[in-house]
This record gives structure tokens, C-alpha cells and sequence, in this order.
């Protein structure tokens, strides 16, 4: 179902006019743009890119079929090609020649993205020799050999430019080879042969993507990810060179992440006016031999006149890669990985699908590794700011921060503060897992939030797990705090040991006492904080922030307690239990009289 679909077509595709007999389609993968191009041009040509909501037409004079056609970057200058040997550009321009090369050039292939050339030289055409372009200079870089399947028969064309592409994959520039026979004999199936091609130094062989079947295939990259499309059964698989392979002293070898599935079905929308669009949409055909494949992502049907990008879906995927680990690695190199993952944690801790501790404790270090290398980043950058380096200095780049950082309020946030909510969990299995998330924190030297400490307790209290709480707190395994030391201080009227435990807390913070009682007073703690006072002594005119706190608790019992408490202080203070001008209490008198009447106000204090 549609659970298991791991790809799917882009919903808002490019739509232009189908390739016919008077229609020709041509596709420019510098500028993404698709042209449609009406006898020769004179009944029109629409131009069409995935960015470009609007289209751009225009006529030319058909001056016989038209080979090629493209714009410059910017859409500046249109060049036609109408013989193999003649480019016109439709304006008066003077052209430069900046450098020429003489080379027998088979076929020739062009990276946008790194901006390299690739040309297919030598009989067998397996020699590629790359340029690269850069502020308007073209450099030579090192040729390479591209090792072909078995020594060739005959001495023609072997290379084919339908098996070589060019991507960028985790921000490295590589040549993609599609070898339809494995090398070794022993090894049956088609593979992907990865060469890095770097801006310094020789093109090396780096990867080897197993495909385990032979036939038609095409390639894109999506997100990272090299996806291998297979006509003959309409499914592709997808690789990821950054998860383990298998490294045999010079490559590594990959399988494919997960097992092969097809693109997701995907509907045409009929187009038309409302009335007649109540038709059923027309089902796309998939894996179609009218398909044709650019990279990185793009698909492009001419019969349909369709032009889709690939997408993968994340989602499907939890599902299809049991080992969470694995799992975790891969997720993490994706760019929309956020609520995914956070779906995986609350998954894994959930009723029907738990996982172990010692896999949980494998996912928190995975995701804690990642948040830390971004702390450090951004630590890294504050500090060379701070040491005077200027903002615009090409070294100093303020870190990004993507998807895969995720912190510890996202993780409370998503998955523990619910996870601990759930009335059917065992009470020991929810402590282990806050308790192991808080240790990776510790292990990675990532400062715990006060609200993680806070969480832990609160899950103790109610479980009446009291003794675990004072170890906890006298192992140190729940780190001192000001907010977690008026939390025990809230907590003594059920476990009266808690106000000893908080006080040494706030000890060893070396906390001004009036700082304590401001903390408690903010937390509504109004009742702990008057035992606080009463235990330390206290300083004067404190009397109305307690007052107003009581107020605002509205509760009369609560206010009414206060009060007294502070008229009899008043008396064993100054021998007077009234308040003095300096207190600022004249309102929470008025107020007093008002809910308790006179009377109330004139019984003596006792003690």
C-alpha cells in the first residue's frame, strides 16, 4: 500500500506540450528548462523550467530543423544549433575565443552543479579527460580511465555516454558508470562504479554499488542518495555511500539500503474545466521506455509532456529498516529528517513496538553525536568572533543548522514529556529511558536542561520512589540547579527529607538566600518559602512579596495563614504586630478586611 512506496513523482510536475512529428522537445540540464519547439520555431517555441511558473514564448524563422536550442545562464542569450557544425545566437554578438583544446572527442557530458566537463576520448571512447569552468577560465584536470567490463573484442566506440553520469553526492563531484557486467566472474548482476572527481589531484575509484540484476537501468541522485531505476521490473533501489559498506582495501562495496520498490503510482490530473475534470484522473505509466533521466533528479516523459522531479519519501522507510541503528545513520544524512525521527524515538518507546534499552541507548548517541558536533561548531564560531575575527572574514562561516540537530527540547518536547504522560508504561522502563538519555547527554559533555531533571523527579515523586530519588541526588547523577533545587523544596510536604537535600543543593550553588526565596515565590511556592524564611531567619520587609504571591494563588485559606504568620512576625520583631508605611502592605490590608472582616484583623497574635 501506499505505506511502502519509499519514491514518488513530484505533485506539481512541469507540464509542456508532447513530442510529435511538428512538436520537438528538447531538455537543457544548465538551466533545467524544457523546449518545445513548433515547426522549426515559427509556430512558436515555450520554454519551461521547474522554477519558472511562468513560460517564456517567443517565434523564430524556421530555417530548417533544429538540432539543439538553449539560453545562457539567466535566460540572456538563446543559441540554436541547426547543423553539426553551425551555432547561431538569434542576437549580434562578438565571440571571444578564450582557449581551445585539440582533442577527438567521442561525446561530451556537462555538470551544471560542478561546472566540469567531461569528454569521451580514445577509440574505445573509456578515456574521459575533464575541464572545469571557473570565473570565466577553464582548467584542464587530470584524465582518467574508466575500466570496462572485459578486455573488448573489437576496437569500436565501447563507452557509451548513456552509462556515465555526472552528480554531486554529500558535496563531492562524482562520475557515475554503470557497468552492465561485474568485472569478477564469479559475481553475476550489473554495478555502479563510483569515481570521485575532486578540483585537485586524480580521479579515483571510490565505490561500488551492487546491483544484483541485469537489464535496462537509469540513475538520479536525490538527496544524497543514488537512485538505480530498473525497466524491467519497474522498481529502483536506492544506495547511500555514507552508510557502512564492505571496504576491500581500494573501494567499498554498497547493497542496496532497502529492498527494491516501485515509484508510487501516480495519478495525471486531467486538465479542462471543472465540469469535465470529474473524470477519473489518467494512471502515469511508469518505468515507460519514453522515460528519459537527467541529473540529479529529473524525469521527463516526451509522450506525456511531463517533467517531474524525484522525491523521497521518508516515512515508508521506518518501516522497511528494521535495524534502528542503521536506520538512525541513514535518516540523519537526510535533509527533511526532523519530525521523522522524533516519529522513530516516540515509536520505539511506545507499548507495541518497544525497543530495547540498549538500542534506545544506541539511538540517543547516535542523535547526540550530531547535536554536539553543531554545539561545537557554533562554540568554535562565537569564540573566533569574540577573538575579533570580522563576519566577513571567507573562513569564518556560522554553522548550519539542519534538520538532523536535534535537541534536547525537541526530544522533551516530542517524545518525553508524552512518553512519560502514558498511565500503562512501567514505571521502571520510563525512568531507565530518562535516565539513559540524560547519560548520553553526560557522555557527549552536553550540559542536561533543568527540565529533563525536572521530568526525571516528577516521574519519581509519583511513583513514590523516594530512595531512588536521594540516591540520584547524592551520586550526582542529577546535576545541581537552581531550578531543581526549589523543585525539592516544593516537594517536602511529601517527602520531608527533600528540604535538607534542596538546601545543600542551593548551598553548594552558593545561592543568596533572598534569591531562594524570589525562586520559590515565582514557582508559587508560597507555604515552601515561608518555611524557608522561617528556617534561616529572615530580612525585613519581605512581607508583601509574600502577600501578593499568596493573592495571586487565590486561595483565601492560603492568604489568610500567610497574613497572620507575618502580623505575629511583626510582633516578635517590633512588639507590634502592625505593618510599618515601608512594607508597602496597605492594600493586602484593605483586602484582608474585606474577605475576613474587622473582627479577624483585631484577634491578638499568640503564639
Amino acid at each position: 500500500g501506499e505505506e511502502d512506496y519509499y519514491l514518488e513523482l513530484c505533485d506539481r510536475p512541469v507540464h509542456f506540450e508532447k513530442a510529435n512529428p511538428v512538436n520537438c522537445v528538447f531538455f537543457d540540464e544548465a538551466n533545467k528548462q524544457v523546449f518545445a519547439v513548433r515547426s522549426g520555431g515559427a509556430t512558436g517555441v515555450v520554454v519551461k523550467g521547474p522554477d519558472d511558473r511562468n513560460p517564456i514564448s517567443f517565434r523564430m524563422e524556421d530555417k530548417g530543423e533544429v538540432k539543439c536550442i538553449k539560453f545562457s545562464l539567466e535566460n540572456k542569450i538563446l543559441a540554436v544549433q541547426r547543423t553539426s557544425k553551425t551555432v547561431v545566437l538569434p542576437e549580434k554578438r562578438n565571440l571571444k575565443l578564450l582557449k581551445s583544446q585539440n582533442i577527438n572527442v567521442n561525446w561530451y557530458m556537462y555538470c551544471p552543479e560542478g561546472a566540469v566537463i567531461l569528454l569521451s576520448t580514445t577509440v574505445l571512447g573509456n578515456v574521459l579527460q575533464p575541464f572545469y569552468f571557473r570565473a570565466g577560465t577553464m582548467s584542464k584536470l587530470p584524465k582518467f580511465e574508466i575500466e570496462l567490463p572485459a578486455v573488448p573484442k573489437s576496437t569500436k566506440l565501447n563507452l557509451s555516454e548513456r552509462d556515465i553520469a555526472m552528480a554531486t553526492i554529500y558535496g563531492q563531484l562524482y562520475v557515475l558508470f554503470l557497468r552492465h557486467h561485474s568485472r569478477t566472474s564469479n559475481s553475476t548482476g550489473a554495478e555502479v562504479v563510483l569515481y570521485h572527481l575532486p578540483r585537485e589531484g586524480a580521479c579515483k575509484k571510490m565505490h561500488i554499488l551492487k546491483l544484483n540484476r541485469t537489464g535496462k537501468f537509469a540513475l538520479n541522485v536525490v538527496d544524497n542518495l543514488v537512485v538505480v531505476h530498473h525497466q524491467d521490473t519497474e522498481t529502483s533501489v536506492i544506495f547511500d555511500i555514507k552508510l557502512r559498506g564492505e571496504f576491500d582495501g581500494t573501494v567499498t562495496f554498497h547493497h542496496p539500503v532497502l529492498p527494491a520498490r516501485s515509484i508510487q503510482p501516480y495519478q495525471i490530473p486531467v486538465a479542462g474545466p471543472a465540469p469535465v475534470t470529474s473524470q477519473s484522473p489518467v494512471p502515469c505509466k511508469l518505468y515507460s521506455s519514453s522515460w528519459i533521466v537527467f541529473q540529479p533528479d529529473i524525469i521527463i516523459s516526451a509522450s506525456q509532456g511531463y517533467l517531474w522531479n524525484l522525491q523521497v519519501k521518508l516515512q515508508p522507510i521506518v518501516n522497511l529498516l528494521p535495524d534502528k541503528g542503521r536506520l538512525m545513520d541513514f535518516l540523519l544524512q537526510r535533509k527533511e529528517c526532523k519530525m521523522v525521527i522524533l516519529s522513530v524515538c516516540s515509536q520505539m518507546l511506545s507499548e507495541s513496538d518497544r525497543a530495547t534499552l540498549p538500542v534506545i541507548a544506541t539511538v540517543f548517541d547516535k542523535l547526540n553525536h550530531e547535536y554536539k558536533k553543531y554545539l561545537d561548531a557554533e562554540q568554535s564560531y562565537t569564540t573566533a568572533l569574540e577573538a575579533g575575527q570580522s563576519r566577513s572574514s571567507p573562513l569564518l562561516r556560522r554553522p548550519v543548522r539542519t534538520q538532523a540537530v536535534i535537541d534536547q527540547s525537541d526530544m522533551y518536547t516530542h517524545v518525553l514529556s508524552v512518553f512519560t504522560e502514558k498511565k500503562d508504561m512501567p514505571h521502571k522502563f520510563v525512568i531507565a529511558v530518562l535516565m539513559e538519555y540524560i547519560r548520553s547527554l553526560n557522555q557527549f559533555q552536553i550540559t542536561v536542561q533543568h527540565y529533563l531533571h525536572e521530568l526525571v523527579i516528577k516521574t519519581l515523586v509519583q511513583h513514590n520512589l523516594f530512595y531512588m530519588l536521594h540516591q540520584f541526588l547524592q551520586y550526582h547523577v542529577l546535576s545541581d540547579s537552581k531550578p531543581l533545587a526549589c523543585l525539592l523544596l516544593s516537594l517536602e510536604s511529601f517527602y520531608p527529607p527533600a528540604h535538607q537535600l534542596s538546601l545543600d543543593m542551593l548551598k553548594r550553588l552558593s545561592t543568596a538566600n533572598d534569591e531562594i526565596v524570589e525562586v520559590l515565590l515565582s514557582k508559587h511556592q508560597v507555604l515552601a518559602a515561608l518555611r524557608f524564611i522561617r528556617g534561616v531567619g529572615g530580612r525585613d520587609n519581605i512581607s508583601a512579596k509574600f502577600l501578593d504571591a499568596a493573592k495571586q494563588t487565590e486561595d483565601n485559606m492560603l492568604f489568610y495563614t500567610i497574613f497572620r504568620f507575618f502580623k505575629q512576625r511583626n510582633q516578635r520583631l517590633r512588639g507590634n504586630p502592625n505593618f510599618t508605611p515601608g512594607e508597602h502592605c496597605e492594600e493586602h490590608v484593605a483586602f484582608f478586611k474585606q474577605v475576613f472582616g474587622d473582627q479577624a484583623l483585631m484577634r491578638p497574635t499568640t503564639f
